[in-house]
């Protein structure tokens, strides 16, 4: 009876610790993540970023961010542990261990006078001739007799004290962890219990496994589609103009799959003629051009015109079947622009450099999604090489303004930003007729945007000099500043309705060549984990170069420091080309802000080997070794590469003035302090 009961007992035991398991450390990590979890804003606090609702926190959202279905799922688990935790401990107290003394119900030592005199009262109770009963024989057989025997027979009290039973010692028991009425095995009940063990056992698992890879095996680790990288990665060419890299956009395979639906056709006729001018027809064959639009394959053109009505604002014009197809969208075209960014700047070639032009473009094409700002407002206007674009990113600024603001000769974002506050705001009070709480809430989102300076360096890890053929280091900060004191923010996007962070990326770009010789994303929000790569970057780079720990200790203290004010390390290698001077340009571009991109030139000089051997690589007897030198500032080279290539929707204007105070670098090192121009705009630094 008690084996029985034991048996029983284990299948809670069973389950208990398998939920167990995987609940109990997930529970720990749950919460020390909300006990840590910044309450710090680091969003933008404009009228127009309120009014979009994201980050507003009510009452109901309060509520439902804690009562949320994982939470939910996890509390339940918690009560079904705790009512198995009860439920085994109940268990627990019935089962008895044998103890005859307990049986007979006399107290431990008892005479044996008194171990009679109770046996006989039991007999009489529990004994078949007297109680017919068969539980009653039963438990007289097992328990009473037993215990009896127990105490009385000295063979059987001298097994009793040895091994804790009459009968001496017992066989090796185990138990099965499942339910009682399974283990009640008669005829059709085996199959049953054959059928539940395979089916749980076997099948559930393999089913889960088969579903799960199905669905798996079409994404990458940043879930987007293995279809959607091959066709970026087949579609993307090295001259890709930036106003083409739409084209190439609009092809994921995410987006083939939205569905198009007959009552599409009518909303989607009235966007088309809303967005028409931001879709590159020719207006002189415009009935041509339109036709052959709409033979595209549907998704393609559904896709193209709900970017187009983000980039132009129109979301008045979309029905309601359409809102939901236009945020899908949105919300995975962060991801699939990141992916369309590597494609850019994968490996091409043999010296491993992928194209700084398609590059370029995504960015630009990115930026304007965030920003719901359109493509063609990037064209050059005035005297801004940069267009209007910049200002459209701001609340409560529209054409209309920005030409009140060009009569006053504030031609460029720039000029607007780096002016005092205060004559800011009586600019555009008295100028463009904005009221006092439109100027406070462009001063809001003007101390939000990022401001970054870079400071790069290149050389050979203990060596003078670069040659060619070695293994050259990149190392480089880029650092942050706002006007509010952030670090990491959540950029200005009230018409973009999802969370988006900032992301910045790190190019050294030949821009003769349109070759990128090394890039890397840059983000700001984490800063433990910015400072884990700084530090582990630093320790690696001071040991290959023999450093003492104790300069090893104080550079890793001073990379600390600046990850902690706002930098971040840029580090990499690349193989130097052959012998020449090369004319470098380092940018970091901002994925989610207009003008808040920079660039700075970093002159190369790479030298004939002599040398011999290559660290890094094995190369012949008369390969290349470089060195890294100094080339005098040569501004028709400056001029040349600059105009190479820039964005279709920006030309670069020649500067006397703004060519004298070009940066030159010396021994392979360059840096640039203050408000950067963006890297569409002419070398205005």
């Amino acid at each position: 009876m008690a084996a029985s009961e034991e048996n029983s007992a284990l299948f809670p035991i069973f389950i208990l610790t398998i939920m167990a398991i995987p609940i109990v450390p997930y529970t720990i990590t749950k919460l020390c993540r909300a006990a840590t979890k910044k309450s710090k804003s680091i969003h933008c606090h404009c009228s127009e970023c309120s009014k979009s609702g994201k980050y507003r926190k009510s009452i109901f959202k309060r509520i439902s961010s804690v009562s949320t279905c994982s939470n939910f799922t996890l509390l339940l688990l918690w009560v079904v542990m705790i009512i198995l935790v009860y439920y085994i401990k109940s268990m627990s107290g019935e089962i008895q261990v044998f103890d005859p003394f307990s049986i007979l119900g006399l107290e431990p030592g008892a005479p044996e006078s008194e171990i009679k005199k109770k046996y006989r009262r039991l007999s009489i109770q529990y004994h078949p001739d007297k109680n017919p009963d068969p539980e009653a024989h039963k438990y007289f057989v097992e328990y009473i007799a037993k215990a009896y025997q127990a105490l009385t027979d000295p063979a059987a009290r001298e097994n009793y004290e040895k091994y804790g039973h009459p009968d001496g010692r017992q066989g090796f028991q185990m138990g099965i962890a499942l339910p009682q009425f399974l283990l009640n095995i008669d005829g059709a009940s085996g199959g049953i219990l054959l059928l539940w063990i395979v089916g749980v056992c076997i099948l559930l698992p393999l089913v889960i496994a088969v579903i799960y890879l199905s669905r798996s095996s079409k994404y990458t680790g940043n879930y987007v589609m293995h279809q959607t990288l091959s066709t970026y990665y087949y579609l993307m060419k090295p001259s890709l103009a930036p106003s083409k890299v739409m084209d190439v956009f609009i092809k994921a395979a995410e987006y083939m799959e939205i569905p198009v639906r007959r009552t599409d056709d009518e909303p989607l006729q009235k966007l088309f003629m809303l967005v028409r001018s931001e879709l590159n027809l020719d207006l002189k064959n415009i009935k041509q051009e339109q036709a052959k639009f709409w033979k595209q394959h549907p998704p393609l053109v559904k896709t193209e015109l709900l970017v187009q009505a983000q980039l132009t604002r129109e979301f008045a014009a979309l029905s309601p079947s359409l809102q939901s197809d236009f945020k899908r969208i949105l919300e995975t075209a962060p991801r699939l622009l990141e992916e369309l960014m590597k494609m850019a700047v994968i490996p091409r070639n043999a010296q491993g450099h992928g194209w700084l032009r398609p590059a370029i473009g995504v960015v630009e094409l990115s930026q304007c999604i965030i920003q719901a700002v359109p493509l063609s407002a990037r064209k050059t206007t005035g005297g801004s090489p940069e267009g209007i674009a910049p200002f459209l990113q701001l609340p409560h600024i529209n054409e209309t303004v920005i030409k009140k603001l060009n009569r006053k000769k504030v031609r460029t974002f720039q000029e607007l930003h780096d002016m005092d506050s205060q004559e800011r705001a009586d600019l555009l009070t008295q100028t463009a007729g904005l009221s006092s709480s439109d100027v406070k809430d462009i001063e809001i989102v003007l101390d939000m945007m990022p401001s970054l300076t870079l400071e790069v360096t290149c050389e050979t890890e203990g060596e003078e000099g670069i040659q060619e053929g070695d293994i050259v280091t990149l190392h480089a900060w880029v650092n942050i500043k706002r006007g509010n004191g952030l670090i990491g923010a959540l950029p200005h996007t009230p018409y973009y309705p999802f969370h988006k962070e900032e992301n910045f990326w790190f190019l050294l770009a030949d821009s003769v060549s349109n070759n990128v010789w090394f890039s890397q994303k840059v983000s700001f929000m984490d800063e433990a984990a910015a400072v884990t790569a700084a530090s582990k970057a630093i320790e690696e780079s001071m040991e290959g170069s023999g450093a003492t720990v104790k300069e090893t200790s104080r550079a890793v203290a001073e990379a600390v420091d600046k990850v902690k004010g706002g930098a971040r390390l840029v580090m990499g290698k690349f193989q130097a080309p052959s012998e020449g001077n090369y004319n470098l340009t380092c940018y970091c571009l901002c994925d989610s802000w207009l003008g808040s991109d920079t660039r700075i030139n970093l002159k190369l000089k790479v030298l004939k080997r002599t040398r011999a051997g290559t660290r890094g690589a094995v190369l012949a007897d008369e390969g290349p070794i470089m060195e890294d030198g100094v080339e005098e500032d040569d501004d028709n080279e400056d001029g040349e590469y600059d105009d190479d290539y820039e964005s279709e929707y920006s030309e670069d204007e020649e500067d006397d003035q703004n060519s004298k105070n070009k940066q030159q670098a010396v021994n392979g090192t360059t840096s640039k302090h203050g408000k950067a121009a963006e890297h569409s705009s002419s070398d205005e630094e």
